[in-house]
């Protein structure tokens, strides 16, 4: 049976959340080498690494901590920052999890920032 949805917007978010799921049953973070989860709204970006052998979250950040007004500057902001303080636990690699969102736009420059700060994934 098919599901019908009554706007654009909750088809939307449908289709995001199958992608989810799909991706995720092929990542997962361990010790060694956490997950790096990215979750996108309209005005903020939100960051952070996942042990999931253990269920915990390592670091968390998010663009409300910098406020920044632009959002494609606040994600690379927001990356580097990120960056740093990941590599500060001393962890070097991690598994990138776009949460089903394109690699476009704020995440693709949150990625690239981190990518410049020394994260490796």
């Amino acid at each position: 049976m098919r599901l019908r949805l009554k706007n654009k917007t909750a088809k939307k978010r449908a289709d995001r959340i199958k992608k989810k799921q799909r991706v995720r049953k092929k990542i997962f973070g361990t010790a060694e080498r956490p997950r790096l989860c990215v979750y996108k709204s309209l005005r903020y970006i939100t960051a952070q690494i996942v042990d999931d052998d253990t269920s915990k979250t390592l670091i968390s950040m998010s663009t409300k901590d910098l406020k920044s007004t632009n959002n494609l500057e606040s994600a690379k902001a927001l990356g580097k920052e990120f960056g740093k303080k990941v590599l500060d636990t001393k962890v070097k690699a991690v598994v990138f999890d776009r949460n089903g969102f394109l690699y476009h736009g704020r995440i693709k420059a949150f990625a690239d920032a981190a990518r410049e700060a020394g994260l490796q994934f």
